[in-house]
């Protein structure tokens, strides 16, 4: 029987859906994906796009959008941003985050990324359009609630059916691996010599607590980038960092044994047990399971540098996410009683740090990552595509004469400062050339063997991370859109069935 608590939810979710359904069209997009996918930067271009996609800056320049068929066909009318139906939820700082994209001035140094994301946040852009089908043709418009989370508490969902003793368990099977058992090594020793029957006490907990905190954070840093590293809060805390709730870590226990009241088990298992009940729950009852349409964006290229290891636990977190998602085919009825997300969207970011020429090659390589996932998804209804993109495009590409051999295809920008190649370091502000090497025709092969740089005809590279682009200025020196590789093609998939 369902759970009065569960009951409840979906009391409360279909109040909701007819809320939402009565003020008019909208959709709600969730646009997640694991730490520096692009989070941020997708959201930001995705505004300053829509908001000036008619602007009288932008005329006699060629269409931005070319894929976006509501923007194609002449029938956008414009973009606006709304007050957020969510007044418990943070709103999206668009404006902070295109003032650091572009700079106050043209001074290279004065661009920047945005901040990550690190907690939820929300957006609602209004698109008034014309509509040329249906039953009401004319002007008509469309409200997209963007709620932005990281992806990391995604990972927490499958933690809802799971014992204490079973993620434990879990827990140390994955840091045994031999990638991860030196990363591992303070926390498994403090584990392992640790009685769970011992008495409790603060101090045994927040200690256990930071090593299995370090061990993670060292799993994510850039020479290992590792994914799979639930519970997503312990590094993506949000507003509960530096509280009880995130003073737990895993144990050598049995499942079944029962442990006494006082013991640091039973302690444990109850801060484990509070952190689904008021942390995992809450955010899905909320948020998650209210979405339409998803799109998840995976940085890639980060694993393929770090090696087979980082890609092979990266599928397995494309798994565990795609498995949290509540899919479905959707209609009126089943959207207003029982939500579900009927369009989920895979993007492999950071394009631009490769030639197009192996663009295509990224996209098999991301469909192989979440070939399990989406088979799974397609079977109830759920329409799923995978695209390479950059929503905000920092390089430009161009032939680059090799050393006696053949001219290579390269990408020009700034780096990053103190971004490596080989023996040579960035300084933040000289444009350089890039050749990043060519990624394997075959998927598979990113899955074994030797990292991809070894693979790649022996050649010794990593893809850089580049400043953002200088902006281009239109009539009165306004800002506009950055320029960006299949955005347009994103937002078509994403909600253009709904601008027709």
């Amino acid at each position: 029987m369902p759970l009065i608590s569960d009951l409840l939810f979906e009391a409360r979710a279909v109040a909701q859906s007819l809320a939402e359904y009565a003020s008019g069209p909208h959709i709600r997009l969730g646009v997640t994906g694991l730490s520096r996918a692009g989070k941020t930067v997708f959201i930001t271009a995705l505004v300053e796009h829509l908001t000036k996609a008619t602007s009288p800056a932008l005329r006699g320049r060629r269409n931005t959008l070319p894929v976006f068929r509501v923007h194609a066909e002449g029938r956008l009318i414009g973009g606006t941003l709304e007050p957020q139906p969510d007044d418990a939820v943070p709103r999206f700082a668009y404006e902070n985050h295109i003032a650091a994209l572009t700079g106050p001035d043209r001074r290279i140094e004065a661009r920047h990324w945005p901040q990550s994301t690190r907690r939820i946040s929300e957006l609602r852009l209004r698109l008034d359009f014309e509509q040329k089908a249906g039953l009401r043709p004319g002007r008509q418009s469309l409200a997209i609630d963007i709620v932005d989370y990281p992806g990391e508490w995604l990972l927490d969902l499958p933690l809802l059916s799971k014992s204490f003793a079973q993620w434990s368990r879990e827990a140390f099977v994955a840091s045994a691996s031999a990638a991860r058992a030196p990363l591992a090594a303070q926390w498994r020793g403090f584990a392992v010599s640790t009685d769970p029957r011992t008495k409790a006490n603060e101090d045994d907990a927040r200690g256990a607590a930071e090593l299995f905190t370090a061990y993670l954070r060292a799993c994510r840093a850039d020479e290992y980038s590792f994914s799979s590293l639930p519970p997503g809060r312990f590094l993506m805390p949000g507003d509960l960092e530096g509280s009880p709730a995130l003073t737990f870590a895993p144990l050598a226990v049995e499942e079944g044994e029962i442990y006494p009241q006082d013991s640091l088990a039973a302690m444990m298992e109850r801060r484990y047990e509070a952190y689904k009940a008021h942390v995992v729950k809450p955010f899905f009852r909320d948020h998650f399971a209210r979405l339409d349409r998803q799109i998840v964006l995976v940085d890639a290229l980060a694993a393929l540098n770090a090696g087979p290891a980082a890609v092979r636990d990266l599928e397995t977190a494309l798994t565990d996410v795609l498995a949290a998602f509540r899919a479905g085919r959707g209609n009126v009825l089943s959207n207003l009683f029982r939500p579900k997300i009927d369009k989920i969207l895979f993007a492999a970011t950071k394009a631009d740090h490769l030639h197009h020429t192996s663009h295509d090659r990224l996209e098999a390589i991301l469909r192989h990552l979440t070939s399990r996932a989406i088979a799974r998804v397609e079977l109830v209804g759920a329409e799923v595509d995978v695209i390479a993109l950059a929503a905000v495009r920092a390089t430009r590409e161009a032939k680059v004469n090799g050393h006696g051999g053949p001219a290579l295809e390269a990408v020009i920008g700034t780096p990053l400062d103190r971004e490596r190649i080989g023996d040579e370091v960035f300084d933040g502000k000289s444009e350089a050339a890039i050749f990043p090497g060519e990624l394997p025709s075959n998927p598979k092969l990113v899955f074994e063997g030797e990292p991809l740089a070894v693979m790649a005809d022996q050649i010794d590279y990593r893809f850089v991370r580049f400043r953002p682009p200088i902006p281009a200025r239109g009539q009165n020196g306004i800002s506009l859109p950055p320029p960006h590789i299949r955005l347009d093609r994103a937002l078509q998939f994403l909600f253009g069935d709904r601008l027709i």
